[in-house]
């Protein structure tokens, strides 16, 4: 039922963060660790296929088994802190979990896995706690073979590999003692027969790949180096010595079956100028019918850097052929890398979650290009907001970042959304934020300061080329004048502050002079550089270039930023902040013209936890911790006055107010005839002059609630009425659940409330479509049809009713979801 009501438009969220979170399948799917997920990804498509929902933790490592026919891969493991391994399988081209692999006592941090002869897979897994277990799986079971524990030391890779000629599985550790360990299976255990040495700090990362006959062993390391060794079957042991004067390379022998193996090191490259943390082999190819290793090995540093080695056709000589990266920025490097499996793409993933891939083009010799990539938020996902057109959708999360998502027409048909702007890099958690128009927004962090940003000059450009809409019309709608190019951040600051068309002249001048008068001068603040985008930004433009400048700072709140609203006309902003005490509680109103404090509004005696407007801006709604709900109305004062004034029209006691719990959300019918509450309770409650067809508030009779209660067997943590009504005149609602799912209801009034029968379910998310933590908050798009559609006639049915609408969410698991409601199912 559900799949065909709700459908997955856009899964916007980024790696964890941790080294071994990325693997790139033969299938061109990309598999990365968000959150407790597992995402597929598509970069042709550029969007999640499906997301793997199982781990109760953070997801730390995932891995695809490769096969030895390199065909397309069936089979992927996925490790995570809920201290499980999770092997999933294809079927019926959807992946679902077969088995979970139970024992570690601390948080899995690296999984490998390699099919044997048998037809078993085995998988091995490092954990923090101080082991390395081995795992065997086939068919849907999973069973525990070996554990190898370390002490007190910490594997933080492992990489499994067969023997040449024997089949014989081959295990290579790379840990905390600087040493990479090899353990070979004997008699059905695995023991340790090499120990190899030369690193001096922490063993990141390892990974064996199979090249004629013999095998390659690449580690890398925080002391900046990778080493490649080498594996090789020796024939019969040598008895004779060999001539002296001979530079022969040191060899580790073992013994295995009868047959002699040496390890000897091939080479030490030395290019990165930090950590690397990333270690990845380009992925073997078949061509003609025997498996091609090719000599290309990528790394990832947290020096900003990839670089991809191999050895020069005419000397053999290991050197660096291909660089790439960001260059300043305040960002960490890179945790970890990935090559596509013909080799022309290659991924890394930054501290802060977000992907960079760069494509060889075609055309030019050696040139790598930066390719669209997915990005989203690296923290819980607090609020978020369309705007009043409904066009692009703004998001605030714990990241201390403020994002901005809108769908791109790639070619006449395919629309994807990206981030195209990231407005506001704060120091502080974000926590709410309002729209005040197209291109001007309030936000709100873990401060007592209320911030306005407005979109620079820059911005309306580059969405309108995006959007393939027309920039004058643009232009005319906003306030243009006096528009500035865009906006930087001071060094020490958290004030975007804008450039100008005067700055943008001087600091080129300056960059041409480059002879430094003052340090202020040699240490400059970072510079906006103004971009012509045709398509949505790479990630360091979207950190240094797609700042919107702060126009205004808003005091008079003593405690953290809680929540916002602001009215359908413009003119109102309120704002609400934490508190435990009632002279704290007090919401505040705001002019959206002149930004002075309007009035203050005391009710509640804690948090007011979420406000709403109604659609004809007379009345606000509050709802609050203390379990009860107020209403203001809007005062007419006369021709003269241009500022709005609110007085108490009606709220609910604790006797009268039917929840039990703190009251999480609120929302009115788009014909303000009706609010919404919703609770920890579980109950969701609708309110209105019940029995008369009244808007709220233009009646003398009590609000009461209109609906039966709904309990939706969770604590009900956002509400949202949809702004259409549908074709039998019922009401549609989402509700977003502690568990992370979103459920859709039907709701029509009537006289009698005792059957309950108003309330009917039409749809809920499923398995792949929930969010794995709580859903912060949900907004219905203002208008029907889909975003980015060009052709309304196909979204509406023969009576010329909508079709499609669209519902985003906000979850504390780092994503936002965008959901396509098709009403002709419900």
């Amino acid at each position: 039922m559900a799949a065909s009501v709700l459908q997955t438009c856009h899964v916007a969220c980024c790696a964890n963060r941790t080294p071994h979170v990325l693997s790139w399948s033969r299938r061109d799917l990309i598999a990365f660790g968000t959150c407790n997920s597992v995402a597929l990804y598509d970069p042709q498509e550029i969007k999640i296929i499906q997301l793997l929902n199982k781990h109760t933790g953070r997801v730390n490592a995932v891995q695809w088994v490769h096969r030895k026919d390199c065909g397309p891969e069936k089979q992927l493991i996925s490790g995570g802190s809920d201290n499980t391994v999770i092997v999933w399988e294809e079927r019926d081209g959807k992946y679902t979990s077969s088995a979970v692999c139970s024992g570690h006592s601390g948080p899995v941090c690296a999984v490998d896995g390699v099919s044997l002869a048998s037809g078993q897979l085995l998988v091995a897994s490092a954990s923090s706690d101080s082991t390395v277990k081995l795992w065997t799986y086939s068919s849907g079971e999973a069973e525990c073979l070996q554990t190898i524990s370390f002490g007190s030391g910490f594997m933080m890779d492992v990489s499994l590999a067969l023997l040449p000629g024997s089949e014989v599985p081959v295990l290579a550790c790379g840990g905390d003692d600087s040493k990479v360990y090899l353990y070979v299976q004997l008699s059905g255990q695995f023991q340790k027969v090499l120990t190899l040495q030369g690193h001096e700090d922490w063993v990141r990362g390892v990974e064996w790949a199979a090249k004629d006959g013999e095998l390659l062993l690449a580690s890398c390391s925080q002391d900046c180096l990778i080493r490649v060794w080498r594996l090789v079957v020796k024939c019969a042991p040598q008895s004779e010595m060999a001539a002296e004067g001979d530079i022969k390379m040191k060899e580790d022998v073992f013994e295995v079956k009868g047959d002699v193996y040496a390890v000897t090191l091939e080479t030490v490259l030395a290019g990165h100028e930090n950590w690397v943390y990333g270690i990845h082999w380009q992925p073997p190819y078949n061509k003609g019918g025997s498996v091609e290793q090719p000599l290309s090995l990528l790394s990832a540093s947290m020096d900003k850097t990839m670089i991809l080695w191999g050895p020069e056709d005419t000397s053999g000589v290991w050197v660096e052929n291909v660089r790439v990266g960001e260059v300043g920025g305040n960002t960490l490097g890179f945790f970890g890398c990935q090559m596509s499996p013909d080799g022309s793409k290659i991924l890394a993933h930054a501290f802060h979650g977000a992907l960079h891939l760069w494509y060889k083009d075609q055309g030019q010799q050696g040139e790598w290009s930066p390719g669209v990539v997915l990005s989203g938020h690296f923290n819980a996902v607090q609020d978020l907001s369309w705007d009043p057109e409904g066009e692009f959708l703004l998001s605030v999360g714990s990241d201390q970042t403020t994002r901005l998502f809108m769908p791109w027409r790639r070619n006449c048909s395919q629309v994807t959304w990206h981030e195209i702007s990231r407005p506001q890099i704060h120091g502080y958690d974000m926590q709410c934020l309002a729209m005040v128009g197209r291109f001007q927004f309030v936000s709100g962090a873990d401060e007592k300061v209320l911030r306005v940003f407005r979109a620079p000059r820059n911005f309306v450009e580059n969405f309108a080329n995006i959007a393939g809409t027309s920039l004058e019309k643009l232009m005319a709608s906003t306030d243009a004048v006096g528009l500035p190019e865009g906006a930087s951040t001071p060094a020490l600051g958290l004030s975007n502050k804008a450039v100008f068309q005067g700055d943008l002249a001087i600091q080129s001048t300056q960059e041409e002079g480059e002879n430094f008068s003052s340090v202020s001068d040699q240490y400059k603040e970072s510079y906006f550089h103004p971009l012509s985008l045709a398509e949505p930004p790479p990630e360091d433009h979207l950190l240094q270039n797609t700042l919107w400048p702060e126009v205004q700072k808003l005091y008079g709140h003593g405690f953290e930023m809680f929540c916002l609203a602001s009215d359908s006309s413009r003119t109102v902003v309120a704002s609400a902040c934490k508190a435990s005490k009632a002279e704290h509680a007090a919401i505040l109103l705001w002019s959206a013209s002149s930004w002075k404090q309007l009035q203050a509004l005391p009710c509640h005696s804690l948090t007011v936890t979420q406000m709403a407007f109604s659609p004809d801006g007379r009345l606000l709604l509050a709802v609050s911790r203390d379990r009860t709900w107020s209403l203001w109305r809007k005062e007419y004062l006369g021709v003269d006055s241009s500022e709005p004034s609110f007085s108490l029209y009606t709220h609910s006691t604790k006797d009268s107010a039917v929840h039990t719990r703190i009251i999480w959300s609120c929302d009115w019918s788009p014909d303000n005839k009706y609010f919404v509450t919703s609770s920890r309770d579980k109950k969701v409650i609708v309110w209105g002059h019940h029995g008369s067809e009244d808007c709220v508030g233009k009646n003398n009779s009590a609000v009461s609630p209109c609906s039966s209660v709904l309990d939706v067997w969770d604590s009900a943590t956002a509400v949202a009425i949809c702004p259409l009504i549908l074709s039998d005149q019922s009401y549609l609602l989402a509700v977003g659940l502690e568990s992370g799912r979103i459920v859709l209801y039907k709701w029509r009034p009537m006289e009698d409330l005792s059957s309950g029968s108003d309330w009917s379910k039409c749809a809920e998310t499923d398995a792949s479509q929930s969010h794995t933590l709580v859903v912060k908050r949900l907004r219905w798009r203002p208008s029907a049809g889909q975003a980015g559609q060009r052709d309304e006639s196909e979204s509406q049915n023969k009576s010329g009713h909508p079709v499609w609408v669209q519902l985003a969410s906000a979850g504390a698991d780092h994503a936002v979801k965008i959901f396509n409601i098709n009403t002709l199912t419900l």
